[in-house]
Parts: structure tokens; sequence; C-alpha cells
């Protein structure tokens, strides 16, 4: 019996589409995409759609499952159920686990994991470099054969030129992305927030905008000089979204994103050494906000992804400067983009192309389009629904959120992979 989602609105950035569609799921790819009433409700599970968007199935760029080696913080099974709930069809998991994913045994592991848990579609990334040590280059030839779609040292930075040029050069072999972690170490040594006003007033130790720029200028020119295809993660300054213009206009095969908490907060939610507001890249101050928002609007900012980092209270419930850095996003992404949609900043098409058709295709995974013949990957969002953000609700094992008790305008509502339903908000 196949799947008819009726009566709802269709956004596929992919294929320039913003109209009233019925769209029809036979086993685990999508059929047909037709107008209202064409198609046939006989015989098919139904699912009333009507006030809902229909959109391409939403893919996270960049996700912290924690498995293999941090299970007390997430698993790959609850990190997908907070995935699913979140609206999203995949997500990438970053390599830095423990052991790191600098191997196919560990690839193949967090994949058979996945396999287990059938929830969204997990995308390994593999490390740069072995351990991610930052000393010598990983296989990447065994790990794309094991399953990565792109390799990342996320969590540290690569502080060594030639090899990240060698790792360009190299990824470019097996045309393989590069996501980098843009942080000078020197230049940042011992900060914990964003170097400026509050810091001083807190007396914290700062973090400078100037630790993110020199990398992501130093990546650049890699880039520029190899060929080799560089995305910049967790783009959090102005600086950075000048540079990364400038290298787009000259032609530098560059992708980059950003996270829901750097158009939404600002380096004033650290006060009162709030815990849930520590993370790496810092919050930064207002103008960074609002150059993140303009790079989203002009699209030097590809994409956006919630760069989900989950972690128990032993390493929140601390003091500041001893805290982990990270929070959780799954669960509140798709509400903070739709706020941002409400503000005027991006239309529903674009923030749908910023979850879903941009990193398809900055990862070259399936998905991102509802064209027929493709994955049956779709997420239904409700964006009338208002809600309050309870991290006591959450799937994610993670409570650390800066974002409780705000009240986010729209939810996912449905989520379908392959043609399954993994999540629903009335079940």
């Amino acid at each position: 019996m196949g799947l008819l989602i009726k009566g709802g609105w269709v956004i596929d950035p992919a294929q320039d589409l913003d109209h009233p569609r019925d769209l029809y799921i036979d086993g685990d790819r999508i059929s047909a995409l037709e107008l209202p009433g064409v198609i046939s409700p006989e015989a098919h599970q139904v699912i009333e759609a009507e006030g809902l968007v229909v959109s391409p199935g939403l893919i996270d760029l960049h996700t912290h499952l924690r498995e293999p080696g941090q299970e007390y913080k997430e698993t790959i099974a609850t990190g997908g159920q907070a995935a699913a709930w979140g609206g999203f069809t995949a997500v990438t998991a970053m390599p830095n686990t423990h052991p790191v994913n600098d191997s196919a045994v560990v690839t193949r592991y967090i994949l058979a994991k996945a396999r287990e848990a059938g929830g969204p579609r997990v995308y390994p990334v593999g490390a740069i470099s072995a351990g991610s040590q930052g000393v010598a280059l990983s296989e990447y030839g065994d790990l794309k054969d094991a399953g990565i779609v792109a390799c990342s040292d996320d969590g540290r930075p690569v502080m060594n030129s030639l090899l990240m040029r060698r790792a360009l050069e190299y990824a470019r072999t097996f045309d393989l992305l590069i996501i980098s972690h843009c942080e000078e170490l020197d230049l940042g040594a011992g900060g914990v927030m964003h170097e400026g006003l509050v810091s001083l007033q807190l007396g914290l130790r700062g973090l400078p905008a100037a630790a993110e720029e020199v990398m992501v200028f130093r990546d650049l020119t890699l880039a520029r000089l190899t060929g080799g295809r560089l995305h910049i993660a967790h783009v959090s300054t102005a600086g950075s979204v000048e540079l990364i213009r400038r290298a787009k206009k000259d032609g530098i095969p560059v992708s980059a994103e950003t996270a829901p908490h750097y158009f939404s907060l600002t380096d004033e939610a650290v006060r009162g050494f709030n815990t849930h507001a520590k993370m790496y890249p810092p919050l930064r101050q207002a103008r960074d906000v609002q150059a993140i928002r303009a790079g989203l609007a002009d699209g030097t900012l590809d994409c956006i992804a919630t760069d989900h980092a989950p972690h128990s209270s032993l390493e929140k419930e601390v003091e500041f400067e001893q805290a982990a850095n990270g929070i959780v996003g799954l669960e509140t992404a798709l509400g903070l983009i739709l706020k941002l949609v409400q503000e005027g900043v991006l239309t529903l098409s674009e923030a749908i192309n910023k979850m879903s058709t941009a990193p398809a295709r900055i990862l070259g995974v399936p998905g991102g389009n509802l064209r027929p013949g493709s994955p049956a990957d779709v997420t239904l969002i409700d964006p009338a629904h208002s809600w309050q953000v309870d991290v006591h609700q959450f799937k994610s094992k993670g409570r650390n959120s800066p974002f409780h008790g705000w009240e986010l305008p729209g939810r996912a509502v449905m989520t379908i992979v392959g043609g399954k339903i993994i999540y629903s908000l009335s079940q």
C-alpha cells in the first residue's frame, strides 16, 4: 500500500516549487508529485496535510552523536529520535567520538548502529588526521569505502598548515569534502567566551573573533591553492562572513554553515555564568549576529546546521571555566529558523533550502528534493504550531540548551525516511 500525502503546500527549492501538490510514495521512493486531486486516494494510506508544509527531508550537516565511547551523553538511537522529532531525515555524524572515527572499523560500527536504530539516515564523517591529533592524515580511501561522506577534525582545528594543504589535496583524490573547524589556538588560548565588554565585566578570559577569522583566511587560501572542496563549519563572526563572501566572488570552492544560536543569541546570554550558553565558537556580539543574518540572506552562508552537542549535567553544572562547550540543537533548530522566517530574514523556501537542499548538494548525498524517483525522505511542518521549549521533554539525552522556555513559531509534525513514518506528533 502506497502513502499519499494529500492537500499539503509543497516547497521544494530544488525544483523551484512552492505550490499546493499531492505527493505519492510507493515503497521507499517518491512516485508522483501532482496537482491536488489528480492522484486517486483509493487503496492508499492517506495523510491529510491541509495547512501543512511538505518539504524535502531536513538534513543536519553537523551533529555530534557521541557514540561510540560517550553513550552517557547520547547514543545513535537517542540522537536519531531527537533528530526525527526535529524533522531531520538525515544527520551527519562528526568524528570526535571515543575512539575517533579515523578508521573503517569505527565507520562501519556507526553505520551498523544506525541501521539497528532504524531512525534517520546517518552519514559518518571521518577524521582529517589520525586520532584528530593533527600529525598524520587518516586513510581517506579506506574511510570512504566504509561509508564516510566528508572529513573533519571538528572540535580540534588543524593547526599545521602543510597538513591542511595535504588534506585538501588528498581529499580531492577521493572527491571528499573537508569540513574545517576554524580556530587559531594560540590567539584563543584560555578563552572561555567571546572577548568583549561582557567577558571583561564577568572577569572571564575572552576568545577574540580574530582567532576564527585568521584560520578562515588560511583555509580559504589553501582551498584556492589546491582546488580542494572546503566547507567552513559553525561560522560565528562578521569578519568570517566577509572573508567567505569575497572568496566566493573569487571562485574559491567553498561552502559554509552557521548554527541557530549564532543568529539567535549574543554573548549577553552568558551573564549569570550560564554554562548552557558556553560553546565553541562562542556566542558573539550583536554586530556579528546581524552579519550572520545578512550572510544567510545573501547566500554567503549556504546552510544552517545544528552543531548538536549533548553533554550531561556532570559537564555543565560546574564552574563556567570548567564547563564543557556545546548545546543540543536538533529539537530546536527548525523552530528557531522559522522564527528567522517570521522576522523576514529568509523566505520559507530559502530556509528549507538551507536545511535540506543545500546540505544534500554540499555532501553529495541523496535527498534534498521531492522529484519522482528520489528517496522518500519527507518532512511535514506546521508553521502555525507555536510551542514552548521544554528541555525535560527532549528525546535527546542532553538538556544543555539556552532556549528552555522560549516560544517558537512552528515545528515538524511528521518525519518520513525511505517511505516509513519514523515520527508523528499525533502518535
